[in-house]
């Protein structure tokens, strides 16, 4: 007969050995700030396991990876959208990839590479590939390749099938919705128009995988789950794998202060995104750009 489950059977001391676990296999921090979303989440989770104890919890998380990706997926949170913030693909679309045309305007072939670390389900490398069709000139003579990581394996099979409801594409413009989503009875797929542009591959951004450099790198709202020092490491390899001259995009509520990287910053609109001096890039503070072009 199946013990009963409680989930008041978790101690602090669990919970913390729980939480010790996951930093060390992901580099995901529940710091305080998010003590009583863990702990709420973690006791859902074994409710939902029908797992009596933390110990048990705590046991099956280190025998199998099944079950570690298990509670792992119930504690992230996939809030996206497409286009969620504007300034940043007014940004890309005015004047980063204009830079980029003319960077590579003699290149044969002309080249963009694009990470886009963290992608949830999907709908930021999506954006980005269509802010790339609606700005580049002739985009379908470029070799684009736009890669979209997530350490969230179920988060990657729902942008992998590339299908959304209305609701999921927001107050985005009909005749763009026309031009790169295909209806499908009551839902909305991706064009293979757009679909072709991206990877999608599972990654853990704790573990240092090289995969070469890029023009662009989208990191929104992930490095506020990493410690300082994790995400002081996380930034000096993005400053590696980016191109001179290459772009950084991060979340609002994140900055490099504190790492001693040497990115320049760029204030467009409400948005500020680095750029990685080289190439003949001019040494700068800041630049504000957000009167001219900020949607």
């Amino acid at each position: 007969m199946l013990e009963k489950t409680n989930p008041d059977n978790v101690t602090e001391h669990e919970l913390s050995e729980i939480r010790a676990l996951i930093e060390k296999r992901s580099g995901i921090l529940f710091d305080t700030s998010r003590e009583r979303f863990f702990s709420t989440r973690v006791r859902e989770h074994m409710s939902a396991k029908r797992l009596a104890h933390g110990t048990d919890l705590l046991r099956v998380m280190k025998s199998s990876n099944v079950e570690y990706d298990s509670l792992l997926e119930r504690l992230l949170t996939q809030e996206t959208s497409f286009f969620r913030y504007p300034d940043v693909h007014a940004a890309l679309e005015r004047k980063v990839l204009p830079e980029m045309h003319m960077k590579k305007f003699w290149e044969n072939p002309r080249s963009l590479r694009i990470w886009s670390a963290g992608c949830a389900t999907g709908e930021e490398p999506y954006s980005i590939a269509m802010s790339i069709c609606e700005t580049l000139e002739f985009a379908e003579a470029w070799n684009i390749h736009i890669l979209a990581t997530d350490i969230s394996r179920q988060a990657l099979q729902a942008a992998e099938r590339g299908v959304y409801s209305r609701r999921e594409l927001g107050p985005q413009d009909p005749a763009l919705i026309e031009q790169y989503f295909a209806k499908l009875g009551d839902q909305f797929m991706v064009k293979p128009k757009i679909r072709n542009m991206v990877t999608f591959a599972p990654m853990n951004l704790a573990q240092v995988v090289y995969m070469g450099r890029f023009d662009c790198i989208f990191c929104m709202n992930v490095l506020i789950y990493f410690s300082d020092e994790r995400r002081a490491a996380l930034i000096q390899r993005f400053y590696e794998y980016l191109e001179p001259g290459g772009y950084l995009f991060l979340g609002h509520a994140e900055s490099i202060a504190k790492t001693g990287v040497q990115f320049d910053p760029i204030v467009h609109g409400d948005s500020i995104y680095y750029q990685k001096p080289g190439s003949g890039t001019p040494k700068r503070s800041a630049t504000v750009a957000g009167g001219e072009g900020a949607r």
